[in-house]
């Protein structure tokens, strides 16, 4: 059990601007993810291996992309008994993501709003991070490095930044997400319509055929996909997922709807809104896919995991794995290995 109660830490990260909080605790735990600070925050790894795209992963339980952009933190957040680790979203080069302020927190529904842009320090960064965090994988960790397109990088362009992208994180990754979802840059989600889909996953997966040949070793690959599809769009993005040998799918991003929120303080502003809000929207896409793609298919789950009770929901509309970002926020790495107990018991 961690050593500082979350609740007194929340109390005063709360009391701050949501990106000023966001952006001191990072700084946080990179400096001190090597110290005997790291007692502070670290949890027991709940121990529920499971078999997923031929990797092992300690237990269910996986932090979401977003929270550590730059890969930064890697052993530090792994303390907190998370089976599997994604950080970024990372871009081949760097960029400082849309105007402030972006970032809100919407507290009664226990939400956030979210219009970063891909903010990023580039990808050369970014692997050297990730080279030198040693601890999390040692333990057995899994580690998924996220991949996007720069906002300056005109649409009909983007599989060129995937492939870049690819080639700089492939060394690096036990699994690569794609990320399309992201409603923060300009037409990126229409690279989930089937024309634009199957182009670029067809280049995905030659690259990637090209990288396994010559590294010796196939990397599973995820396309991270939003929850603002109707059952038709799941139906085209499950029909080219398989066609082109995708690993498996990532469901879902943040939502653009406001149904949920409406009349709260913030709910108008632009971008993507994340936990409880999105749950349902979430679960709806991840019954869709398991009936699109069948048993076997690996489905990361994310969306809206605020308890060990949503948690179990995830599998039980079909996902393998949970992931989870702003139930971390809100309640703290307690909730990491709650949900992990819960889902081994399941």
């Amino acid at each position: 059990m961690s050593l500082l109660p979350y609740g007194l830490a929340r109390r005063f990260l709360f009391g701050l601007d949501p990106e000023t909080a966001h952006d001191l605790t990072i700084s946080g735990l990179a400096r001190l993810q090597d110290s005997p600070a790291r007692c502070l925050w670290s949890e027991a790894r709940v121990d529920d291996p499971v078999t997923v795209a031929g990797l092992r992963f300690p237990n269910r339980v996986g932090l979401a992309a977003g929270l550590d952009k730059n890969g930064r933190c890697i052993d530090a957040l792994g303390a907190m008994g998370f089976g599997a680790i994604e950080v970024g979203t990372v871009t081949p080069k760097p960029q400082p993501g849309n105007p402030k302020p972006r970032m809100f927190r919407l507290p009664e529904a226990g939400a956030l709003i979210n219009r970063m842009g891909f903010n990023n320090e580039g990808l050369a960064a970014f692997v050297a991070n990730v080279q030198r965090a040693k601890r999390f994988r040692a333990g057995g960790g899994i580690l998924g490095l996220n991949i996007g397109k720069n906002a300056a990088t005109p649409i009909e362009n983007a599989v060129d930044d995937y492939l870049i992208g690819l080639d700089g994180v492939y060394p690096h990754a036990d699994y690569v997400a794609v990320n399309i979802s992201s409603p923060n840059t300009k037409n990126l989600r229409a690279l989930q319509s089937d024309e634009a889909l199957d182009a670029l996953l067809g280049a995905i997966a030659a690259r990637r055929d090209q990288l396994a040949a010559a590294q010796h070793k196939r990397v599973p690959v995820f396309l991270k996909i939003a929850p603002d599809l109707d059952a038709a769009q799941v139906e085209v993005i499950a029909a080219t997922l398989r066609r082109h040998g995708l690993d498996g799918v990532i469901a879902t991003n943040t939502t653009i709807a406001r149904d949920a929120v409406q009349g709260l303080a913030h709910a108008d502003e632009a971008g993507g809104l994340s936990g409880r809000p999105v749950f349902e929207a979430s679960n709806r896409v991840i019954r869709q896919l398991r009936a699109a793609l069948g048993a076997g298919f690996p489905i990361i789950g994310v969306g809206g995991v605020m308890s060990a009770a949503d948690a179990r929901a995830k599998l039980d509309a079909g996902a393998d794995l949970v992931q989870i970002y702003t139930g971390l926020i809100y309640h703290g790495p307690a909730l990491v290995a709650d949900a992990a107990r819960a889902l081994a018991r399941r």
